[in-house]
C-alpha cells in the first residue's frame, strides 16, 4: 500500500508539495547491522529512488534543481522504519534543492565619514610609533 510522499512547505515551497507514490521506486535488502538473528532473513535495508526529471509534479526549472535523488536507509531493526527514515531524508533533500539561492552580494562603497575615521585611526597610530623611538638627550 504505496502512500504519496509530502514534502512540508520551506522556501521555494510555499505551499508544500505532494509526490505521488507511483513516482517514487522502494526496493529492498537484507541490512548489514544490528538485528540478532532476523538481519539475515529480513529485508530491512530501504533504497528510495525519485526521479525529478520523470515528475509530473515539478517544473522542469525544479526537475533539473533536483535531478535523480537516491536515499539509503539501513540504520533501523525494522523496514518499516527504515521506510519511514528515508522517505523523511528524501523530503529534507527534495526540499533543501528547490531551495532558491540567496540573492548575490551587492558589494558597497565605505562611507565618507568611514574613510576619515580609518584615516584618523592610522594617523593617531603613526605618531603613537613614532614617540616609541630612540630618546635622543642633549650632549653635556
Amino acid at each position: 500500500m504505496p502512500v504519496d510522499l509530502r514534502v512540508p512547505a520551506g522556501p521555494g515551497l510555499p505551499h508544500g508539495l505532494v509526490i505521488p507514490a507511483a513516482e517514487l521506486e522502494e526496493r529492498f535488502s537484507r541490512s548489514s547491522g544490528p538485528g540478532g538473528q532476523s538481519v539475515n532473513t529480513t529485508d530491512s535495508r530501504v533504497e528510495l529512488v525519485f526521479d525529478g526529471a520523470a515528475s509530473t509534479v515539478l517544473t522542469p526549472a525544479q526537475a533539473a534543481r533536483v535531478g535523480t535523488v537516491r536515499i539509503v536507509a539501513s540504520e533501523h531493526r525494522s523496514q518499516h522504519r527504515n521506510r519511514a527514515a528515508a522517505r523523511q531524508r528524501l523530503a529534507a533533500t527534495i526540499r533543501e534543492a528547490l531551495t532558491p539561492p540567496p540573492a548575490p552580494r551587492v558589494p558597497t562603497k565605505p562611507s565618507k565619514a568611514s574613510r576619515r575615521r580609518r584615516v584618523e585611526a592610522k594617523r593617531r597610530r603613526g605618531e603613537t610609533k613614532a614617540l616609541r623611538g630612540r630618546v635622543r638627550g642633549s650632549a653635556d
